[in-house]
């Protein structure tokens, strides 16, 4: 779709000239872009040249080179920010997202980009509430990596025999520790030398605490049982090597059970979220770390007793019943009272007895006696020789019948001495009976016996089933043992 032409415009445009001329009295000498840009630089660096900023941080971001960049903002406004390697290094904390701070340093120009920007040569912390604010947001960080959960933590050993000691050499730290280990436990001490607060105490704290974990066991120097991590009380500044992130993670990344001990009974690091136990004060560290020497003295010499008077009290019991039960006993004149008696009244009986059975017999002998006469006698023969006669036993009829039975037990009589249980004992065998002389032939007969005997062919031995046969003595000629039977 066309325009309409207007006339009027045109000839606006065509007064404008088509290329730029010097006018007369014209002292406007046009600048360059990079001339102007450099005019800027110096009038913003000249007017600018210290400011402190205060702001939050955004977009931080530390580039490979080592410098940091950032924003500082707040409400209405947004400035950029840079720093350089050099103190980056010096930052006594991380710089993050939110954290409020107090940027120093100087404001410059970039013509690259048409951008102003401050150039930081230090940063702090805006205030105890920022500085908290910071903590509880690095707390929660490694909260939710799990470097402070309660399953992560270790017991404490019972006594052990080195203690690796993290803290200030000169400090009044270093002796209230050793002072209480003398007092409670003497123990070996190593003690590893570091910076508490300032720049690069918390560099020096971390590589401690590492170096510790990293010793061999068995080396030249001994490796520790045990690490105490400790520092006075102060402020929160003070204290805030504790609270960094490298330091954190060299605690709770130890192989050996750590004890922090960082201020006083109030202050609280996050060394102490790390660490396996948090100690209220140095001198409590070294509390914790080993017992008392007096009190385990104490104890070993009562549980000695103790375990004396266990041992003893069973032998106690027993005697004490035992003599109990002896009280109770009857004596052995009561317990054989009755059987004497009984034996006396016995043994008059038996007196009494043989004497009327003696005088019975007498006068049956004397009644036998009359009856025996000479007379009386052969008539009695003479009766018993004439039956004898009338029965017609002729000697060679007794002969023919005693030859008869002969032939008729003969074969008998040659099985006979075949069947003789005491035959096979000529070659080396042996019968067992019992007391009574019945033949027994199996162990469980044989079990049931008191006391068994066992037949040879030259005589009887008496054994007791279950006794340890005795050796014969050994003789220089060879010799048939035979060992026990059952």
């Amino acid at each position: 779709m066309a325009l309409p032409f207007d006339d009027d415009n045109y000839a606006d445009e065509r007064k404008t000239p088509l290329v730029a001329k010097a006018m007369p009295g014209d002292n406007a000498e046009p600048l360059s872009v990079s001339a102007i840009s450099a005019l800027l630089k110096r009038t913003v660096e000249d007017r600018f040249g210290f400011v402190r900023v205060r702001g939050e941080l955004s977009g931080v971001k530390r580039a490979a080179s080592g410098h940091l960049y950032c924003c500082l903002k707040d409400d209405k406004a947004v400035i950029d920010g840079v720093m350089w390697k050099g103190g980056a290094q010096r930052l006594a904390f991380r710089p993050e997202d939110g954290v409020e701070v107090v940027a120093t340093g100087k404001l410059t120009t970039y013509p690259g980009r048409s951008k102003y920007q401050i150039v930081i040569e230090s940063m702090e912390i805006a205030g105890e509430g920022a500085l908290l604010a910071l903590l509880e947001k690095l707390r929660a960080r490694l909260a939710a990596e799990g470097l402070f959960a309660s399953e992560r933590k270790r017991l404490l050993p019972f006594l052990p025999r080195t203690i690796g000691v993290v803290t200030s050499p000169t400090g009044a730290v270093i002796r209230d520790i050793l002072h209480r280990l003398a007092d409670r436990f003497p123990s070996r001490v190593l003690v590893w030398p570091v910076l508490v607060q300032g720049e690069g105490a918390a560099g020096q704290i971390a590589a401690a605490v590492r170096g510790f974990s990293a010793m061999p066991p068995g080396g030249a120097v001994p490796r520790p049982d045990l690490v105490i991590v400790a520092r006075g009380g102060g402020s929160i500044e003070d204290l805030w090597a504790f609270n960094e992130e490298i330091v954190v993670r060299a605690v709770a990344e130890c192989t050996i059970p750590v004890i922090s001990a960082v201020g006083h009974e109030t202050d609280t690091t996050l060394c102490d979220y790390a660490a396996d136990q948090r100690a209220p004060t140095p001198t409590a560290a070294a509390e914790m770390a080993v017992p008392v020497r007096v009190e385990l003295a104490a104890n070993l010499a009562e549980l000695a007793l103790r375990k004396r008077r266990c041992a003893l009290r069973p032998v106690t019991l027993g005697r004490e019943r035992l003599e109990a039960r002896a009280r109770h006993l009857p004596r052995p004149e009561a317990l054989l009272a009755a059987k004497a008696q009984k034996l006396d009244e016995t043994g008059e009986r038996l007196r009494r007895a043989l004497r009327d059975r003696a005088l019975g017999a007498r006068a049956r002998l004397d009644a036998r006696g009359a009856q025996l006469s000479l007379p009386l006698l052969r008539h009695r023969l003479e009766r018993a020789e004439e039956r004898l006669a009338r029965a017609g036993l002729t000697p060679a009829l007794l002969q023919r019948r005693f030859e008869a039975a002969c032939k008729h037990f003969a074969p008998v009589a040659r099985v006979l001495p075949q069947l003789d249980p005491d035959k096979p004992l000529a070659r080396g065998f042996a019968r067992v009976t019992d007391a009574d002389g019945h033949t027994l032939t199996r162990k469980a007969q044989a079990e049931r016996e008191v006391s068994l005997v066992l037949k040879f062919r030259d005589g009887d031995l008496a054994v007791v089933p279950g006794a340890a046969p005795r050796r014969a003595p050994r003789s220089k000629g060879p010799s048939a043992r035979q060992g026990d039977l059952f």
